[in-house]
């Protein structure tokens, strides 16, 4: 099943019309058509959220990967034997790059999977673009997995969208402002304030990392 049908199916299960989604959306017909038909390949996440809450549903059951991960066998199924044991992976979905360093149009679109640890409980991860994160041990290049979660502790690093744009930093919270701070000297830190950003928010909790580089 494609994305477009999947699209077409949770609205029909919900009675709802093309003329419908569109209104939600706040986009005219033609263009819900042309998410059912599969003409945009790859929807970005600004686009397949909110169609995913208007449809009530999740961005992973519009694109397929719950079902995807449903159809992968059980790791119960897989034999015990002595002396060895299985490593135990899974797949998640790479969503395209973020910035550390400038941030970076956020334009994420599905890009494959990567694999993990099963212990790795995160819901997608981005390609780091930049240098910003090299006291972290992140560089440029590298993959960064990311738990989806609206707010984290200080001094955590995080994916956070400021406006249109994306970037991966260490966060703290004051009062009435977000400080985003690099890992890296020569980049000063972001100060995200109601007055400075229209939409400063973040998008999850960065809990692992996978590097060519040891």
């Amino acid at each position: 099943m494609t994305v477009g049908s999947r699209i077409r199916e949770f609205r029909k299960r919900l009675g709802l019309s093309v003329d419908d989604v569109a209104e939600k959306l706040g986009k005219n017909r033609a263009t819900i058509y042309r998410y059912e038909s599969d003409d945009i390949e790859n929807l970005p996440a600004p686009i397949l959220e909110p169609l995913a809450k208007v449809l009530q549903t999740t961005p992973a059951e519009l694109m397929g990967w719950q079902e995807e991960k449903r159809n992968a066998p059980a790791s119960g199924d897989l034999p015990d034997l002595p002396n060895i044991f299985p490593i135990r992976t899974k797949k998640v979905p790479l969503l395209g790059m973020i910035a550390a360093g400038v941030p970076i149009y956020a334009d994420e679109n599905f890009d494959g999977y990567r694999e993990c640890t099963e212990d790795v409980d995160a819901d997608f991860c981005l390609k780091i673009q930049g240098d910003s994160m090299i006291g972290a041990r992140i560089n440029d290049g590298d993959i960064v997995f990311i738990k989806k979660q609206p707010d984290v502790d200080n001094g955590e690093i995080a994916a956070v969208l400021i406006e249109n744009e994306a970037t991966l930093k260490r966060v703290y919270k004051e009062k009435d402002s977000l400080i985003l701070q690099a890992e890296n000297p020569k980049y000063a830190p972001i100060v995200c304030t109601a007055e400075s950003y229209v939409e400063c928010r973040i998008m999850g909790k960065a809990i692992a990392f996978q590097s060519d580089i040891v």
